[in-house]
């Protein structure tokens, strides 16, 4: 064991804890049983069997309100892998169930026996036929595949509100619609083809034009007995009539009948059954689906109602207006969605009854969107709206970032209410659908029934469809509250069911919780169809079981799963999955989700017992070590859960006194670090002139880190660049127009080496030269740093003591906060501006909000480029965003920049964070790795004449990732105004 290895119980949760009736039982502590794991490993290969009780554990929670244990976890690769799967589970009488995202609100991506992750080696889109269609992969979020498509001026026509982070195989699986889709934007009706392995093995692509020769040769069984359901169906008047008047209004509980109907071969009702299934009928390995355009043109309102009834009843006018969306928001949601960055902190006040219709038009042209914002005026103009706080307006704009807020609001529905639950509840959401033109009548139910049983009202849904969702919270591990919970369901069916003939599931499909509901909403002729079809399908019921079809009246009571509390930081957290696309560590190890998952099964246990153990033991690498810090998921999560944050307080929990006392003279005596650095760079930049040398320091780094601690000890990379010039260009403090702050990063190592190329430092003082705008570099910036060193790895006793020195140090180079300072590295920028300000005591708290910090990015594209020529441009750039660019918003200002460098500008679609973050690249290097293998194939799929960022250790980064050397967007800047001699 290395020298300063942190021991796992410096993790271990230290309040009061009571074990909870749900835990992972003792027995479990092992993890995968031994021969189910052999006989996998040996059919797979290890790296794709996870065994151990925390990956089991970190894989037992989704977005649903359940909890199930799988016994193994698998991470297949290809369809061979699939078919394997398969197999193996046939001939040991195992069950499989299929994972993507884990974004499903029911259960459905939930498992007790084999677990497959089809997310990772699952991500990919072709766009085809000029964009009008598009092959993709199921592991594909809805957000990346629309940004592909965006190019091509098309979109898909499902839009679920979790599109950030849900998987196209997901959506199709549930048959998913979201805001826009209702009906005819489905997954139903936009899928072109499908390939699928069914239960059996057999590999299925219905685009094939002789697939159903094929399908009859492979399974002519299966081919015959959904004939013979078609015809059984169709020879039923009036069952054939109840399907159709079903699929009237939005519904995907139980299987798509209509498969039967719309479809005239064995291949094309497969097609259509596939859609909704929820996994239980074949694995879905590539979806083409038939693309709409992008209607660029967007006016939108958020109009506020004095009750739920009177919104509701607007609804119909904004439909025959020619609406796109028409989405409701009820009083709770409005209220709690204040906690989403954006919304107007006023929205906490609004009355109880207040309701807001989120209305859309969009258009492709000017006159069509006036023609339509001319009707939906016309329909306003009769309406009785109020104006319950000052923010409210009540009017139609086409700004984007108000249109934007409006639905980031909207969006946050689901995770906004479910963060400001009670701490301690288990969150559940239903969805359920009715005729559009009673949709006023079953929002007054629904209240009067919430009422009954003693549940807050929140309600939010898309309206135009009479699609709606509400919540409900509840302690599961109170037996009392679980009975509540059961007898509410039980009078909602009976409400949906028999007084609106509505559907129970509109669009978050059946899963477990509406299971045993489906033959109450569809009666026993059609459910057994259902039973009928899924033994065609799967005889040995491998796939799914236990979803969809259930005859257990309680199946949706168990596995609920209680929500124990942990730290504050994460406690509002419902598991929704958002923030994990977003995670550099998502492909290595867990992502923030699993790492809240795995934080309170450990509260679910009791102290010192061997599950505990095993999470702690794994925990310190795998969530906490292999964090980045970088917080992306802070932006994407709703409600700004930061476990980055977390994990950086797990860090000082594990630092001894003696690390904390050591970080505290580095922060003391940063002046002598900082040479220090430059001088081992020197010597490790004169030891790589030989063949050998990067060999050679990365031998010897890999023995010290071995001897002290990996994540102290950096390892020796290659891409590392030498180091910078000990001293600065000159500047005068007189007429200077900014104090220019080098970070600390930028002093010690060296740019980019290509012939002719510039430091940053001589970039950002020759722009500004060129521009009027002069900088001045101060004397004695040597020795002090935006404390992100510290920060980043939970260091409190350095971070305060250079917080506060640079805080100081500043106010004097600004002249009281009379210049503005510019900062030439995003993630210093980021932790000036922010991250210091809770280590500041509060005399320099005080200084600290009289200064202006700017970023160098900022600088340059708002107070430089106007007043620059541009005599050279490349022809094409493309950029790496990083992460702290998107925290401060700068994310625009790099392309502005670089706009003005190259004819051509590039964002990769899988663009996200390096990883490297400061230095961690260094201490793990995997992690950079993993987390820039995506964005790094796809900048790789073609040459471009420059790469571009913005910080120092991200550019590194990418250098390692793509095999391209990245330099500062100033640097290309500074080339291309640089007067022509």
């Amino acid at each position: 064991m290395p020298l300063l290895e942190p021991k796992p119980e410096a993790l271990r949760p230290r309040t009061d804890r009571s074990p909870s009736p749900d835990r992972v039982p003792g027995w479990k502590a092992s993890g995968t049983p031994a021969e189910l794991r052999a006989g996998l490993t040996a059919l797979l290969g290890p790296e794709k069997v996870l065994w151990k009780v925390s990956d089991l554990v970190r894989y037992a929670s989704d977005a649903s309100p359940y909890r199930f244990l799988p016994q193994v976890v698998l991470v297949p690769e290809d369809l061979d892998d699939i078919s394997a799967i398969l197999s193996y589970a046939h001939g040991n009488g195992r069950g499989v169930v299929f994972r993507a995202a884990g974004t499903s609100l029911n259960g459905q991506a939930q498992g007790e026996d084999i677990l497959v992750d089809v997310r990772h080696h699952w991500t990919g889109i072709e766009v085809l036929d000029g964009g009008a269609r598009a092959r993709i992969r199921p592991g594909t979020t809805v957000m990346r595949a629309n940004a592909t498509l965006a190019r091509h001026g098309r979109i898909l026509g499902p839009d679920p509100a979790s599109a950030i982070a849900c998987t196209i195989g997901g959506v199709v699986a549930n048959n998913a619609s979201g805001m826009t889709a209702g009906t005819t934007r489905n997954s139903y009706r936009t899928v072109a083809s499908l390939t699928f392995v069914l239960p059996s093995g057999t590999v299925v692509d219905t685009g094939e034009p002789d697939a159903d020769e094929l399908l009859r040769h492979a399974e002519p069984r299966l081919c015959d007995e959904l004939l013979a359901i078609k015809a059984d169906i169709e020879a039923d008047e009036g069952l054939t009539a109840r399907i159709r008047a079903k699929y009237e209004i939005k519904n995907t509980n139980g299987y798509r009948l209509d498969a039967f109907l719309d479809g005239s071969t064995p291949v094309e009702i497969l097609r259509g059954l596939m859609v909704g299934s929820e996994g239980t009928f074949g694995f879905i390995s590539e979806v083409v689906l038939d693309t709409l355009p992008l209607e660029r043109l967007v006016s939108s309102a958020l109009l506020f109602f004095p009750s739920l009834t009177a919104a509701a009843a607007a609804v119909p006018r904004f439909n025959e207006a020619g609406a796109i969306a028409v989405e409701l928001m009820d009083g709770n949601t409005l209220r709690a969605s204040v906690s989403v960055e954006g919304v107007p902190s006023d929205w906490a006040t609004l009355p109880d009854g207040t309701t807001a219709l989120l209305v859309e038009f969009r258009a492709p042209d000017e006159d069509t969107l006036a023609a339509r914002e001319r009707e939906a005026a016309a329909v306003v103009a009769d309406l009785s709206l109020v104006a319950p706080a000052l923010s409210v307006t009540n009017e139609f704009t086409r700004d984007a970032a108000t249109v934007s807020g409006y639905w980031k609001a909207r969006k946050a529905f689901v995770t906004a209410v479910g963060g400001t639950r009670p701490s301690g509840t288990t969150l559940i959401t239903e969805d359920f659908a009715v005729p559009p033109s009673r949709l006023s009548e079953a929002c007054e139910a629904l209240l009067a029934l919430q009422a009954v049983h003693g549940f807050d009202a929140a309600v939010a849904g898309h309206a135009a469809h009479g699609n709606l969702h509400f919540l409900l919270a509840f302690d599961a591990a109170e037996p009392a509250d679980v009975d509540r919970y059961a007898a509410f369901m039980d009078d909602f069916c009976t409400l949906v069911v028999d007084r609106f003939d509505g559907s129970l599931k509109a669009e978050h499909a059946t899963g477990r919780n509406i299971a045993p509901f489906l033959e109450r909403e569809w009666g026993p002729v059609a459910t057994e169809f259902m039973w009928r079809t899924k033994r065609a399908l799967d005889p040995d019921g491998v796939l799914g079981p236990r979803i969809v079809l259930d005859r257990d009246p309680r199946a949706h009571l168990r596995g609920l799963k209680t929500i124990p509390k942990v730290e504050p930081v994460a406690d509002p957290c419902i598991e929704c999955g958002f923030c994990e696309p977003t995670c550099p560590s998502e492909d290595l190890t867990t992502t923030p989700r699993q790492r809240i998952v795995l934080r309170r099964e450990m509260m679910r246990q009791p102290d010192g017992s061997p599950v505990e153990a095993g999470l702690l033991d794994a925990y310190g690498y795998d969530a906490v070590d292999t964090c980045a810090g970088d917080s992306t998921c802070k932006l994407a999560c709703p409600v700004g859960i930061d476990t980055g944050a977390m994990m950086k307080g797990f860090r000082r929990l594990r630092h001894s006194p003696r690390e904390e006392r050591v970080a505290a003279l580095a922060a003391r005596h940063f002046k002598a670090v900082e040479a220090s650095a430059r001088i081992a760079l020197g010597v490790a930049g004169l030891i790589t002139r030989h063949p050998a040398g990067d060999r050679l320091l990365g031998s010897v780094t890999r023995l010290a880190r071995r001897a002290v601690r990996p994540d102290l000890m950096p390892e020796w990379l290659p891409e590392i660049p030498g180091a910078a010039s000990r001293t600065l260009p000159p500047t005068s403090r007189a007429g200077a127009s900014a104090v220019y702050y080098p970070a600390c990063v930028n002093r010690i190592f060296a740019g980019p080496a290509d012939a002719g190329a510039v430091s940053l430092a001589e970039a950002v003082v020759s722009l500004s030269a060129r521009a009027a705008r002069p900088v001045w570099i101060p004397e004695d910036v040597s020795g002090t740093c935006c404390a992100t060193i510290w920060h980043s790895k939970g260091y409190d006793a350095g971070n305060a003591v250079m917080a506060n020195r640079v805080v100081e140090a500043a106010w004097g180079w600004t002249a009281g906060g009379t210049l503005p300072l510019v900062v030439d590295a995003s993630s210093c920028t980021l932790g000036l501006a922010r991250e210091v300000v809770p280590y500041l005591t509060e005399d320099n708290m005080a200084l600290h909000r009289e200064m202006t910090f700017v970023d160098s990015l900022v600088w340059a594209a708002d107070e430089l480029l106007p007043h620059l020529t541009v005599f050279r441009r490349t022809g094409s750039a493309v950029l790496h965003p990083t992460c702290s660019m998107e925290h401060l918003g700068d994310v625009a200002h790099l392309r502005t920049m670089a706009e003005a460098c190259a004819d051509e500008v590039v964002v990769p679609d899988d663009a996200g964070c390096c990883g490297f973050a400061g230095d961690r690249g260094m201490l793990h290097k995997e992690l950079p790795d993993s987390a820039t293998a995506k964005e790094a194939a796809e900048v790789n799929s073609r040459e471009y004449d420059a790469y571009l960022s913005a910080n120092r250790t991200c550019e590194i980064g990418m250098d390692r990732a793509t095999g391209h050397r990245y330099h500062s967007a100033l640097i290309e800047l500074e080339r291309a105004t640089r007067p022509v001699v």
